[in-house]
């Protein structure tokens, strides 16, 4: 682990104070991996032993983010970073300005692009969290949506849904192992023999004719918001009109 800040440290750091378990710095070190954020700042750590629990939680990430880990103090932290404090706690109010305002993880993904400095999210203690010393000390707080009767996350757990959250700053889609999802809407005319399918089948079983006209419209709209890829519509098609199409009972079967 480097004892003196990096030079060239990347806009979105995360750091950790005084946290008492190596192993929870292996966990926020193998989010971190997971998410595209590579910058580790530790404040008073405790020793992180290569053969020890960090090293065993931290999976690839033990390869770089754990080993290229920065030490640094607290005051070197907000005078080097704009500086975000994650709590579970906050004001209710404006009338203390320690715990609020705050934003939500997913607030913080659409909001930090525009923040023309580097970046630090910063974690607490297992156990209390930042304190409010060093919260007021902090540029701005960040607090996870949860259960009111119990919003209190872990250390780690805390650590990687917010990164989950802000992985839209460190990733581009085709960073991620998910294939292309765009979806390829069917097209127009395709959609279109479907309604008309549909216009056929309602008359086929004697839909009520003052109700056609809302039924398509419901029809209509159901469709609209499902964009249908072209296999999807065309299966549809294909079902409906066996249904429309079926053949008259035989004579002898009646």
């Amino acid at each position: 682990m480097s004892d003196t800040p990096s030079e060239n440290r990347r806009t979105q750091a995360v750091a950790v104070v005084d946290p008492q378990s190596p192993g929870n710095v292996g966990t926020i070190a193998r989010a971190m991996k997971n998410f595209g954020f590579e910058d580790l700042l530790l404040i008073d750590p405790p020793e992180l032993d290569p053969d020890g629990e960090a090293y065993g939680f931290a999976g690839h990430a033990r390869e770089d983010i754990l080993p290229n880990a920065t030490e640094i103090t607290f005051e070197e932290l907000v005078s080097e970073y704009h500086t975000i404090g994650c709590t579970a706690v906050t004001n209710e109010d404006d009338r203390s300005h320690v715990r609020f305002p705050f934003s939500t993880p997913a607030e913080l993904a659409d909001r930090l692009p525009a923040v023309d400095a580097p970046t630090a999210l910063v974690f607490g203690r297992e156990r209390v969290g930042l304190t409010n010393e060093e919260l007021a000390d902090i540029d701005e707080i960040c607090s996870i949506p949860a259960s009111a009767e119990y919003p209190v996350l872990n250390l780690g757990q805390a650590a990687t849904v917010t990164l989950y959250e802000l992985r839209t700053l460190t990733l581009a889609d085709e960073d991620t192992q998910l294939p292309d999802i765009e979806r390829v809407r069917a097209p127009e005319q395709t959609i279109d023999r479907l309604y008309d399918q549909w216009a056929d089948l309602l008359e086929e079983i004697n839909h009520p004719d003052e109700k056609r006209e809302k039924t398509m419209r419901l029809l209509r709209r159901v469709y609209g918001r499902a964009d249908l890829t072209a296999r999807e519509a065309n299966t549809l098609l294909g079902l409906l009109r066996r249904a429309t199409e079926r053949p008259e009972p035989n004579q002898e079967d009646a």
